[in-house]
Formats: structure tokens, C-alpha cells, sequence
């Protein structure tokens, strides 16, 4: 039997939703809420011009039937600003998703996360594992593996609608699914003052040296994971290599693994069906 993979694409429009904002350790925190049921944070990568809704509006809508759905900025990225002087890190990014689900009275929350989110979720499961019910962790780094064009591109990038059309095609498998209104937007949020400089305080600058690794969480740290964790990756993702899921597959006790072919580090744009699909059962069984 010949399977045959298609990107996914959809040109439904999606909903309008607007932004609030809610103190969460001492950040200015710009956050969107859909729906109503058990809550599900959906939690952004990193990069330039990144923000929540950026990486979610077209999946928000539509697990909002059925959860109650929150997108955040993570404190540095987006509308949430970053504080000056303040030192950014995964303990300062944990403070703040936890200072998250304080100020908003929930005491436990289902974690999604899309590559540096997944790494932010992880670090909430260890840290605090009492206030996470389950993990999807999708194109997320972990243990240590050799710096992508992706990764170093992101911190080098400089603000320009040809730069940034540039880096955004390392991401899918398929380039056609960048499309000009995709660049155009973060486009112009990379390109708020100050805005590039923010992101590379808050992310190391990547060694120009060949042979650089980039170091996620171990498995020493994945192993005590207690949660039901699904973890979603793709095979031919250019910015976290493929190798990552497996290892958080094998060191994660309670975990399932979905390996996309033909498939980058978009898994929720690039197999959207799937990923609803997947993502739903695993969050109804959590």
C-alpha cells in the first residue's frame, strides 16, 4: 500500500479573539481565552516575531470545543515584555507560566507545547509536576545535538521582509505553506524596536564554530516525567532534529510517539487534521 502525505492548508478564516492582559510574576501578560472545559495552555516557540497567536490561531478555535484554551505570551516574547535588567532563563520562564495559571485561579492545566515551549512545559512537569495534568510536546529539543541552520539563522536574523521569508521556509517541510501575510506579520513584530535585541538576550547567541550542540533537558531529567506525554515530531524538521523526540520517547515513561514524514518543525500547521486528532485523544484520556 503507496500512503501519500499532502500538506495540510485551510483558508477558513478563524475567529477574532481578542487579547487581554493579567499580572503573572511581576510581567504585563498578554494572554487570549476560547472555550470552556478542562484547561489547555498552549504555549509558543521562540524566534523572531513570535508570539501565541502567532503559533496557535488556527488550532485555538477549534480545541476550544471542548477545552478551555489559553494562549499566552511568554514573558519576553509577543506583548508580554521583557523587563529590563532582567535576567531570562528556564527558571524565570517557569516562574512565570506558574505565576500564569496563579493569576488565573488554575491549580492544574494540560501543556502543549510547540518547541521552545515544550522545553518551557518540561521544565513546569519537573519543577512543579503537581500543577500539570498531561504533555504534548511537539518538535521539542532535548539532550544535546548539533546546532541547525534554523536555530542559528533565528538569533542572526536581521529585520527584513526577504530575511524573514527566508528563515520562516527552514521551518516546513513544504515552503509554499509561508505565505506573504504569514511573513508580512512577523515581519512586522520582529521589527519593533528593540524587538531583536530582546530576543537575543533571551536566547544564547549560537556558536559560529563548527561542531556546535545546543543542550536540552538530559534524560536523566525526562525519566522522572510522571505525566501522560504525547510526543509529536518531524521527521524531516530542520530546526530540532527528529532525534529529539525519540529521545524524550524513550526516556519519558508514560509517552507516545507520532513521527511525521514529510514533515518540518510545523507539526500543528503541516498535519493540522492529524494534530487535532492526535492531540484530542490524548488530552480526553490524560
Amino acid at each position: 500500500m503507496t500512503i501519500r502525505y499532502r500538506m495540510e492548508k485551510r483558508d477558513t478564516p478563524q475567529p477574532l479573539v481578542s487579547p487581554r492582559f493579567i499580572d503573572a510574576a511581576g510581567h504585563r501578560t498578554l494572554y487570549r481565552e476560547l472555550g470552556a472545559g478542562e484547561p489547555v495552555v498552549l504555549l509558543h516557540g521562540s524566534g523572531p516575531g513570535v508570539s501565541g497567536w502567532a503559533n496557535w490561531s488556527r488550532i485555538a478555535p477549534v480545541l476550544a470545543d471542548g477545552f478551555r484554551v489559553l494562549v499566552p505570551d511568554i514573558a519576553g516574547f509577543g506583548d508580554t515584555l521583557a523587563r529590563p535588567g532582567e535576567r531570562y532563563g528556564i527558571k524565570l520562564w517557569v516562574a512565570h507560566l506558574l505565576g500564569f495559571l496563579d493569576a488565573l485561579g488554575i491549580q492544574r492545566a494540560h501543556l502543549v507545547g510547540n518547541s521552545f515551549g515544550g522545553a518551557l512545559a518540561i521544565g513546569v512537569a519537573t519543577a512543579a509536576a503537581h500543577r500539570v495534568q498531561s504533555l504534548v510536546l511537539m518538535g521539542t529539543p532535548a539532550g544535546e545535538f548539533p546546532l541547525s541552520e534554523g536555530l542559528r539563522a533565528g538569533w542572526f536574523y536581521e529585520p527584513g521582509i526577504e530575511a524573514m521569508a527566508s528563515l520562516l521556509r527552514l521551518f516546513p517541510y513544504d515552503q509554499s505553506l509561508v505565505t506573504s501575510d504569514m511573513v508580512d506579520e512577523r515581519y512586522v513584530a520582529s521589527a519593533r524596536p528593540g524587538a531583536q535585541d530582546a530576543f537575543r538576550a533571551l536566547i544564547p547567541q549560537p556558536s559560529t564554530q563548527a561542531g556546535a550542540t545546543v543542550k536540552g533537558f538530559p534524560p536523566a531529567t525526562l525519566s522522572t516525567i510522571a505525566q501522560p506525554t504525547l510526543v509529536l515530531h518531524g521527521r524531516d524538521d530542520r530546526v530540532v532534529p527528529a532525534d529529539c523526540g525519540l529521545l524524550i520517547h524513550r526516556c519519558v515513561p508514560r509517552s507516545d510517539l507520532h513521527m511525521f514524514g514529510q514533515c518540518g518543525h510545523w507539526v500543528q500547521l503541516e498535519r493540522e487534521t492529524a494534530f487535532l486528532a492526535l492531540v484530542r485523544r490524548h488530552l480526553a484520556e490524560a
